[in-house]
Formats: C-alpha cells, structure tokens, sequence
C-alpha cells in the first residue's frame, strides 16, 4: 500500500478554495453587470473585477502547491482583500451603500478565510474573519443585520473549514502510521520466513541433539531450546510465555538465583527484591548477557551482587578477567557485536536507567546496572 503524499488529504480542501473562488466571482460579476449605473465609479468597478479574476488566478496556481502555503502567500491573500473592501465606498459610494447596493467584494471577500482556515485551523480561521469582516463593517456607512448576518457566516466558515481541516490533518497522519506498521509487520513476516528456515532449525537440532547429554554440552543444549522459544515468541509477535503475571510483580532474587553455580556466585538480600515483573525480567536478561561475556571472554567465575536501594535496584556483576580494552566496546559495535549496546545497555535504557562499565586492564571487570523501582 503506498504512503499518502505530505498535506493529500488537504488537497481537496484547497482545490474547494479555489472553486469557491471563482464561482463567488461570477456572482460578484453578475451583481456589478446589474448594478454598475448606481456606482460612482462603474469603470474603476471593471478594474476592480479584472483584479480579482486575476489574483483569484495567482491564489489557485499558488495555493495548489504546498511549498507555496506558507505566510506571505496567505498575508498577501488577505491584503487584497482588504484592499479591495477598503476602496469600495469609493467605487460603489457611500450614498449607493447606505441605499442598499452590495459591497464589491460580496461572498468573494471569505476566500482568504477558507484559505487561512484550511493552513491552520480553527484559530486562524477565526483571526482571519474577523479582520475580513471588520474591514467589511468599517467600509459601510450604515450597519444593517444583513452585514451582520455576513460576518457571522464568515466567522462560521473559518471554524467549521478549519475544524474539518485538522480532521484531515489527523486521519493523515493515522492513515501514515498505519502504512509504517504494515510495513513493518511485512518486514517481520520477511524476516521470520528466513529466520525460520535457517536459525530455528539451527537452534532445534541443538537442543534435539545435546538434550541426552551431559556437563557444558547438555547446557548448551539446554540454551539452545530457551533461546528458540524466545526467537519463536519474538517473530509471531507474542511475548516469551512464562509463570509470572506480567502485570504483578516477582522476587528479583528468584530470577537472578538459577544463574548461581560453582563458578557464579549471587548475592541478595535477605528480603525480598519485588519489582514489576516486566523489569525483572529484562534485569535479569541483562544479567545474563553480562553473564555470558564473562563465560566467553574470561576465566567464567563471576560474582553477582543484588542492592535493594529503595528507589532504585543495582544489580553488580564482577569478574577477575583480564578487563575490556580502552575502544573495544566501540570496535565490538563497529562489527556487528551489539552484546553490551543493546543485550545490556539497551535494556537498561529501555527500563529508564543506566549502566557502568568499571574495566581495569588484568583486574577484571565490574558493570552496575541500576534501574528505578518505579511506582509501587
């Protein structure tokens, strides 16, 4: 499905405009053709037609462009229709006004109007009628309902003109972020087409085939069947099942304690750690990628220390490594490496807090990951 073009529900709105405009033109046309004789000035009345015709020409060619819909555009718009209202008692005279005769401009002066509501709304709207139909009251030498009745109608089109144009405004961009959304589910189903068909079955021959096994090789096996879940749960769109609400909240000492063994040792408090089952989670899924590194790139023995601070949770994972070289992690980002950017860091992020990386070279390494506890 294509993306709408910038402003293409407004387009329709501008060619009314323009339509307005010419047809309240030919009317305007009509009313001099049958009033000229009491004009003061019926020739002047004839220029003041042409100029309309022709600034009715520039407006529509103009306004048809969006680069175009910008201020000096809709100020110059407004200008001339002041202009014309301001030398109407002039053309028309002020005695074939106070008889009755309609001014020059008659419905052609709410153009400005629709266009300054179509560009900004019921505010601009309202700002442009008024300064319209005050020029239009201060021309005339005696005011009657009807010209009242013309500048409420005035003011009613720019509010309902640009009510309906920030409709517009909005259900474009709904319409916009719907089409980035099927985009985006189009791009996942691509995605885990290929995913399907090259890691799952990868990561499914590993649990099938190391699952009798023993030591390193049954746990491999073991990751290997968790991480298929997950990467399954994760392509479908669903989260990871598991027995904790969601929306509750769960020990972070229950989640941290099944990564203890003989070379990983947990520190916790004594009483309970709780947090939003959410942030649990990813506390301890960062604790495991740091955990992972340590089993990768040091001796594997780590020691995790877990600091109820009331309003904030760290979570200490230390190692006797032989420390992160300066520029590694950059270099590690650089090559497609992102285990510390976004397995940890990024969601540490994500939860709104923050870690630190302590890395001495031949002294191990220390990372904090601190997260606010949130509302309780």
């Amino acid at each position: 499905m294509p993306s709408s073009p910038p402003g293409g529900f407004e387009v329709p709105l501008w060619r009314s405009v323009a339509v307005f405009r010419f047809a309240s033109l030919a009317y305007v046309g009509l009313l001099v053709l049958r009033d000229a004789d009491r004009y003061a000035h019926p020739l002047a009345a004839g220029g003041v037609l042409l100029v309309m015709l022709a600034w009715s020409g520039v407006t529509a060619a103009g306004y048809a462009r969006p680069a175009n819909r910008g201020w000096p555009l809709l100020l110059a718009d407004l200008g001339v229709v002041l202009l014309i209202l301001a030398v109407t008692p002039w053309v028309v005279g002020r005695p074939a006004l106070a008889a009755g005769v309609p001014a020059l401009a008659v419905a052609w002066l709410a153009g400005p109007v629709l266009a300054w509501a179509v560009s900004g709304g019921r505010r601009r709207g309202t700002v442009a009628a008024l300064l319209v139909g005050g020029t239009d009251l201060a021309t005339r030498g005696r005011i009657g309902p009807s010209s009242l009745t013309g500048v409420i109608l005035l003011l009613l089109a720019g509010v309902v003109v640009g009510h309906v144009a920030r409709l517009a405004v909005t259900a474009e961009e709904r319409l916009q972020r719907a089409v980035e959304l099927e985009a985006a589910t189009r791009e996942r189903e691509r995605l885990a087409r290929d995913i399907h068909d090259s890691v799952l079955q990868v990561l499914a021959l590993v649990q099938r085939r190391g699952a009798h096994l023993d030591g390193e090789a049954g746990e491999l096996a073991r990751l290997a069947g968790q991480q298929e879940v997950a990467l399954r749960a994760l392509i479908s769109g669903a989260p990871p099942a598991s027995p904790a609400d969601p929306v509750g909240e769960v020990d972070l000492r229950s989640l941290l304690a099944g990564y203890a063994s003989a070379a990983v040792q947990v520190s916790a408090p004594a009483t309970p750690v709780p947090l939003p089952t959410l942030v649990a989670r990813e506390v301890a899924a960062a604790t495991a990628a740091a955990l992972d590194n340590v089993r990768r790139h040091a001796d594997g023995r780590a020691w995790v220390l877990v600091e109820d601070e009331g309003e904030t949770v760290t979570v200490s994972v230390r190692d006797a490594g032989p420390g992160i070289a300066e520029g590694r992690l950059v270099e590690a980002a650089r090559q497609g490496r992102l285990g510390v950017a976004q397995a940890i860091r990024g969601r540490i992020a994500d939860l709104g807090g923050e870690t630190r990386i302590v890395s001495t070279p031949g002294e191990g390494t220390e990372l904090e990951l601190m997260v606010p506890r949130g509302k309780r």
